[in-house]
């Protein structure tokens, strides 16, 4: 599912496609401020996403075996809740 199909799908349940595309879009921008200023976003029974800081870390050139210098930076990190595990493990 990409973001048009999830739009569609919004817009089974609102009065619009236009409704669905500005909630999708109000929802996707609120998430990404809020890791952007470090804040932990967590939706019950979803999900966590949370932004973490990795470390400065030295790596190797596949190509040339050489020892590079990997910066350090942020990552977004997502940690499934319960009833999301639970509904894709259903078999």
């Amino acid at each position: 599912m990409n973001k048009g199909d999830l739009v569609n799908k919004v817009a089974e349940v609102v009065s619009s496609k236009k409704e669905a595309q500005s909630a999708v879009d109000s929802v996707i921008s609120a998430i990404t401020d809020a890791l952007a200023q470090n804040d932990t976003v967590t939706l019950v029974g979803f999900g966590t996403f949370k932004s973490i800081e990795r470390k400065a870390r030295k790596g190797r050139n596949p190509q040339t075996g050489s020892e590079i210098e990997i910066a350090a930076r942020k990552v977004t990190k997502f940690i499934p809740g319960k009833a999301l595990k639970d509904a894709i493990n259903l078999t």
